[in-house]
């Protein structure tokens, strides 16, 4: 995640702009909000003029906070704690209190924690990590009735699977790598792996077969590898949940398919498969292709254990999605964002290139 799945520098950096109107919304004098923006520092408040009155930036403070449910798929998630981390400075910059809820990847759990935020009356907006793809789209629309601002990210939330459009007129912000086009380029890593390889044997894992997301990965890398060398000899499931669950799923392949070239999977999948293949004595004749870009991935591309991997920045991610939502409560939606878009080489980390890439999250 999907958990994708789902980090360096898909972009950058966000830029913090200010959200007067907002600001104004929570204090005593409007006036005091404009002169006075929420993210001044400290040191420009002290520098200002003698006859500004004291104790404005005081009273800009003791404002009530708005509070933005953030719906995430799971607080266990490390793609997903990188996002967090990343959204909480600007949170606090901008007086928001962010209130996580977790659905640990149960999509029924999420639908009663979104429906219990509309009912509540206490929140300004959502920020949605999406277990229901285009099933969360009722959820969405009742949100935006209720006068809600909603910001998407890591997710697809409808059914085509290729852009970051909204299929819910009114949706501030989603933010996300179409995950098909993820699938393409996991598919170009894989390609170039088995380059010379004939058959490329090669284990496949998913992150959660079924959800949205892995669905449509496994579609872009099967239409990217089509006709080719590659040969499809086993498929597991990572679960997204840590090495643990790799380890186990890669052990029970190894027990009736033994001739691999590559495997692919998510990171936290290919740690497990890593100390699997390691046990068998396979690993120095298997090569690993990881995809999420954990500084774990990153090392071991630099050390030559894996192949190489597929580039993700989820701390860019939550940084693009908080300040989306600053911007739509300042009235300004900002629509699509590909937090791919300045990736360098688009993601690809290769032998030759690993250099390019500084990871975001740990896996």
């Amino acid at each position: 995640m999907k958990s994708s799945p789902s980090s360096k520098s898909w972009l950058l950096g966000a830029v913090l702009t200010l959200i007067a109107l907002l600001a104004a919304a929570c204090s005593d004098s409007a006036d005091t909000v404009e002169t006075t923006p929420p993210t001044e520092s400290a040191e420009t408040t002290a520098a200002e003029p003698a006859d500004e009155p004291a104790d404005e930036p005081a009273e800009e403070s003791s404002g009530e906070p708005v509070q933005i449910a953030y719906l995430s798929a799971s607080s266990a998630n490390t793609w997903l704690q990188s996002s967090l981390a990343a959204m909480k400075p600007i949170a606090a910059a901008n007086n928001i209190e962010l209130v996580e809820f977790d659905a640990q990847f149960d999509a029924a759990a999420q639908q009663q924690q979104f429906q219990d935020v509309i009912t509540s009356g206490q929140y300004s907006g959502v920020l949605l990590v999406s277990l229901a793809g285009a099933g969360s789209q009722p959820d969405i629309e009742e949100a935006l009735d209720a006068g809600l601002k909603v910001v998407t990210l890591n997710q697809v939330i409808g059914e085509d699977l290729t852009t970051t459009n909204s299929p819910v007129d009114g949706v501030s912000a989603l933010v996300f790598e179409p995950p098909l086009t993820r699938g393409e380029r996991i598919g170009e890593i894989t390609l170039a792996a088995c380059e010379g390889i004939d058959p490329c044997n090669v284990v496949y894992f998913y992150g959660i077969r079924g959800i949205p997301l892995d669905e449509a990965v496994r579609e872009g890398w099967d239409a990217t590898v089509a006709g080719s060398s590659v040969v499809v000899v086993a498929e597991g499931e990572g679960q997204y949940a840590g090495p643990d669950v790799g380890l186990s799923a890669m052990q029970d392949i190894l027990v009736s398919v033994s001739d691999i070239d590559v495997v692919v999977g998510a990171d936290q999948s290919m740690q497990g498969a890593e100390l699997a293949l390691d046990e068998a004595g396979l690993l120095a004749d298997t090569k690993i292709v990881g995809f999420g870009g954990s500084s774990y991935a990153v090392e071991a591309v630099i050390a030559g254990r894996w192949w190489g991997g597929l580039f993700g920045a989820p701390a860019t991610e939550g940084e693009l999605a908080m300040q989306a939502m600053v911007d739509a409560l300042a009235g300004n939606d900002i629509g699509g964002i590909d937090p791919s878009d300045s990736v360098p080489n688009r993601g690809l980390m290769l032998p030759d290139n690993i250099g390019d890439f500084t990871a975001q999250w740990d896996g």
